[in-house]
């Protein structure tokens, strides 16, 4: 297979010219809701207006006395869960202003968002269904809004997980303004040629045994060198689709490449965003 196995003495040596000290991880799905309600961070639910449509926002804020970078946290399939809005948190933890949108935001029962979904199936439907356009439209205004906030420095940057991961890849295509884009387990839009609109850097985080995106990179591999981009994909032997929220799966492999993984994505924010 193409692309980058990490090896324990690469990551170290990243991490430690990016920050010295590896930063803690954001927990599993099952440890979200007691993560969050024991954080020490001002975290607020805000709304904010795209193309006359009110978007609700997850925001915390880092503890910092100078502006923060603000990373956009592009939620999964699922929506915007208790775990995304822990995985914005531990951004907030490394220093960053993280805001998570419920891109379900007016389409659930009765005009609400994720919360208002029957069950997570019924959410995943609607996930699927969003119109590529309004979900990129939506992570713009966002964008905008935060970058706006007092405590917002100028740059910005987007993380993303399974389709939002695919999600993220399309903003780095669709925005040239982000400075960095984060993609974990998902693809680069089908047709290549798009991607010679990227300016961001982009780093893929693949679990080893996702064979349905992993079979993709090759090929995006070889579109993002021959057209010049910065693209750093990273495949994580053993580690599941997914693997950044079911940790504790596939005999201690998703846990391996969590270990791995999130320290590189801290590094790679700081690095282009500060």
């Amino acid at each position: 297979m193409t692309g980058r196995v990490c090896t324990a003495a690469a990551i170290v040596a990243f991490v430690s010219a990016s920050w010295g000290d590896a930063p803690n991880l954001p927990p599993s799905e099952d440890a979200a809701k007691d993560r969050l309600n024991a954080s020490p961070r001002h975290a607020e639910f805000a709304t904010v207006d795209v193309r006359g449509v009110p978007v609700h926002v997850w925001v915390v804020h880092p503890e910092r006395k100078d502006p923060a970078p603000v990373v956009v946290v592009i939620h999964e399939i699922f929506g915007l869960t208790d775990w995304i809005r822990a995985v914005a948190d531990e951004l907030a933890a490394e220093g960053f202003l993280a805001v998570a949108p419920d891109l379900l935001s007016g389409k659930g029962p009765g005009g609400g968002g994720t919360e208002t979904y029957a069950s997570r199936d019924d959410a995943v439907r609607a996930v699927s269904a969003l119109p590529r356009d309004e979900v990129l439209a939506r992570l713009d205004g966002v964008r905008t809004w935060a970058l706006g906030l007092p405590a917002a420095a100028r740059t910005s940057a987007s993380v993303g997980f399974c389709w939002g991961g695919s999600t993220s890849f399309a903003w780095a295509v669709a925005q040239p303004a982000l400075d960095a884009a984060v993609v974990y387990y998902g693809s680069a839009p089908a047709d290549l040629g798009t991607l010679s609109s990227v300016k961001a850097p982009v780093l893929g985080l693949y679990g080893g045994n996702d064979e349905r995106v992993d079979a993709t990179l090759p090929a995006t591999t070889a579109k993002m060198k021959e057209l010049g981009k910065v693209y750093e994909p990273h495949v994580f032997d053993g580690a599941a689709h997914g693997f950044l929220r079911a940790q504790t799966g596939n005999e201690g492999a998703n846990m391996r490449a969590t270990q791995q993984a999130w320290p590189l994505t801290v590094g790679w924010l700081k690095k282009y965003t500060s």
